[in-house]
C-alpha cells in the first residue's frame, strides 16, 4: 500500500474521506468514554485500563490482519518507526489524557486537544526547516488564549490545578501531533490494521511497565467502567484508530487534522448532556478562540503543500 498519496482539493480520496468521517464520529465520544472509565470510584486505574486497551486492541487487529493474509512480518526499521509513533500516540498522548480525565471534564480535555492541528503545522514547519509563519504564530497565541479562558473560573477561585492540567494536555497534544506528522512522512509499506496492531502492542510494553511501577489495580472495576473499556477497545482503537491511519495514508495531513474542528464541539455537548459537565461563558469563549486558531492554520497559505512533501521517506 502506498505510504503517501498526492491529493488535491478536487481529487480527494473518497475512501479517505469515509475513514475521516469515522474518526469524526467515534473519537468525539471517546473522551466521554474515558471519563466514565477512570472517574473516581470506577475501580480501575489509568495505567491498568490503558494496558488492557492497547494489548487487547493490538491482538484483535493482528488476528484480523492474519485472517486477511496481510504481511505481518516487519523489518527492524518498521519496528523502530512503529515503536516511536505508537509510544508517542498511546502513552504520551492517550495515556496522559486518561490520567488527566480522572479529575478533569471530558469537554475541557477535548477542547485543549483541539490545538493538535496547530502543533502539527508547527512541527511540519520545523522539520522543513522553515520559519513558522506569522499566521501560525497567531494561531498558537489564540489557542493558548482559549485554554486560559477555559481555566479562568478555577483561577478566580484560587485553584491552579486546571491550569496545570491544561499545560500537561498541551504536551500530550504535541506528542500526538509529532507522531501524526512522522507517520505521514515515513513511508511504511504495511496495511493500516498491521500498523495499528503493532503501535498498540509496542506501546503496551510501556503501559504495563508503568502499571507495575505504580501498583495499578483493576479487580474492583465497576460494570460501567468495563463497558467503557470495551467501547474504547472496539470502537476507539480497532475501528477509529485504523481509520485514522488509513486517512493519513489517503489524504493530506491538514485535511485529516480537521477532526479537531468536530471532536471538541461534540465532546462538549456529550459531556454536558450525559455527565452534566458545565457549559459557561468562559467555555464558549475558550472554544471559539481554539477553533479560530485551527481555522487560521488551515487557511495559512505559507504551509507546504502535500505535493511538496510527497516522496519524503524520512524526517526532513
Amino acid at each position: 500500500m502506498p505510504g503517501l498519496k498526492n491529493n488535491t482539493a478536487s481529487s480527494l480520496s473518497t475512501a479517505g474521506l469515509g475513514h475521516l468521517f469515522i474518526v469524526y464520529l467515534i473519537w468525539s465520544s471517546t473522551y466521554l468514554a474515558i471519563r466514565v472509565m477512570v472517574i473516581p470510584g470506577s475501580g480501575i486505574s489509568v495505567w491498568a485500563a490503558g494496558s488492557y486497551r492497547v494489548v487487547l486492541a493490538g491482538l484483535i487487529l493482528l488476528i484480523y490482519a492474519m485472517i486477511r493474509h496481510y504481511r505481518i512480518k516487519i523489518t527492524t526499521r518498521e519496528l523502530m518507526y512503529l515503536f516511536i509513533t505508537g509510544c508517542l500516540m498511546w502513552i504520551g498522548g492517550n495515556g496522559v489524557v486518561m490520567w488527566i480525565e480522572q479529575r478533569a471534564n471530558s469537554g475541557f480535555v477535548a477542547l485543549v486537544l483541539g490545538s493538535t492541528p496547530i502543533w502539527s503545522a508547527f512541527i511540519n514547519a520545523l522539520l522543513d526547516r522553515k520559519r513558522p509563519s506569522p499566521m501560525l504564530v497567531g494561531a498558537l497565541f489564540l489557542s493558548f488564549s482559549g485554554i486560559i479562558c477555559l481555566v479562568v473560573p478555577s483561577l478566580l477561585q484560587g485553584n491552579t490545578t486546571q491550569l496545570g492540567d491544561g499545560l500537561i494536555l498541551i504536551l500530550a497534544s504535541a506528542a500526538w501531533a509529532l507522531a501524526s506528522v512522522l507517520q505521514n512522512r515515513w513511508q511504511i509499506q504495511l496495511e493500516a490494521p498491521v500498523m495499528a496492531a503493532y503501535q498498540h502492542l509496542l506501546s503496551g510494553i510501556g503501559f504495563i511497565a508503568i502499571a507495575m511501577l505504580t501498583g495499578s489495580t483493576w479487580t474492583q472495576a465497576t460494570p460501567t467502567a468495563w463497558i467503557a473499556l470495551v467501547y474504547l477497545i472496539i470502537f476507539g482503537s480497532v475501528i477509529a484508530f485504523t481509520s485514522f491511519i488509513n486517512a493519513l495514508k489517503l489524504l493530506p495531513i491538514n485535511i485529516v487534522m480537521t477532526y479537531a474542528f468536530v471532536n471538541p464541539v461534540l465532546a462538549q455537548i456529550l459531556g454536558w448532556w450525559i455527565l452534566g459537565e458545565p457549559l459557561t461563558i468562559w467555555t464558549l469563549i475558550g472554544t471559539s478562540l481554539v477553533i479560530m486558531g485551527v481555522v487560521i492554520v488551515f487557511s495559512d497559505k505559507n504551509q507546504p503543500s502535500q505535493e511538496e512533501k510527497s516522496g519524503i521517506g524520512g524526517v526532513a
